[in-house]
């Protein structure tokens, strides 16, 4: 279900984060290390075609630079980022079997240490149950994701499937 949601073949084997309010995922889980020892820095993965596509118009616009321009002016938000990526690094990080002897993600939120890269990574992040400050501000401009008709049937992309206006 979630290959058909993305369009594409799934890292991995990811487990459902979040679901949507008709029961299909939003958020993957993806595991720190791939099966081929590849490390993969991103633990939740947006799933949600509504909400990626809502997510890269705002990118599209200059999301990005809009949230940087926050970090940048504002501590606070900088502070709850900063530990927002503090803990996202170390939740994925508590998943690494102890005796994994190759390479490690590293970072927070979409690998990075500091700063913002990707929308959809932090709005992932905070689908998933946790505190994002990004994640925040753009559940703020892309809720409520009120689809009336699935997006995925019978693990095929739904063909009646429209954005909801």
């Amino acid at each position: 279900m979630m290959r058909a949601q993305i369009g594409r073949p799934l890292r991995g084997d990811p487990s459902v984060a979040a679901r949507c309010h008709l029961g299909l995922p939003t958020v993957a889980a993806v595991a720190p290390i791939l099966e081929d020892g590849t490390p993969f820095p991103t633990r939740f993965w947006l799933t949600c075609p509504l909400a990626a596509k809502r997510i890269g118009r705002l990118e599209s616009i200059g999301g990005v630079r809009r949230m940087e321009a926050k970090r940048q002016s504002d501590p606070a938000f900088e502070a709850a980022l900063a530990a927002a990526h503090h803990r996202y690094g170390a939740q994925r990080d508590s998943l690494i079997p102890p005796d994994h002897e190759g390479p490690i993600p590293s970072g927070g939120v979409a690998g990075l240490k500091q700063g913002i890269k990707c929308l959809h990574a932090h709005y992932a992040d905070t689908a998933a149950g946790n505190q994002n400050p990004v994640g925040d501000v753009v559940a703020g401009w892309i809720e409520p994701l009120n689809c009336t008709a699935p997006c995925v049937v019978d693990d095929s992309r739904n063909p009646l499937w429209e954005e909801p206006a």
